[in-house]
């Protein structure tokens, strides 16, 4: 028996045998939209802490990052990527895809290790 297993919110679990994104969809897609990784979740929000703000776009993430010292770098190849590093000394980078869009908690998440005591994820807005 190969698949997904869902829980409901009764705590009822079935089978999904070849899932796909609609076979993970919510009936209720308003209060918690579901994705083909994790059915039902909430979405995360990257929040810069000083200010307590929610970074909505590049432009806001990219202003909040050059205050903690980081730099864009720009790939004379051309990728798919937009990076941001330290210093030319440093090993840290930060390579996030080149639609806000498409920024995915793993990208959160790498962003609020470099840089622990400003920015967090957060599951809701509150």
């Amino acid at each position: 028996m190969s698949g997904v297993w869902v829980f409901d919110k009764k705590g009822v679990t079935r089978l999904i045998p070849n899932p796909t994104r609609e076979s993970f969809e919510q009936k209720d897609s308003l209060t918690h939209p579901g994705t083909a990784t994790a059915p039902g979740t909430r979405p995360r929000f990257l929040v810069y802490l000083p200010e307590n703000q929610v970074i909505r776009s590049y432009a806001e993430l990219e202003q909040r990052l050059g205050e903690l010292g980081w730099t864009r770098y720009y790939n004379p190849i051309g990728s798919d990527l937009l990076q941001f590093h330290r210093s030319d000394d440093s090993l840290d980078l930060i390579s996030l895809p080149k639609s806000f869009a498409n920024l995915k908690p793993l990208h959160m998440y790498d962003i609020v290790i470099k840089n622990r005591s400003f920015f967090e994820v957060r599951h809701t807005l509150a």
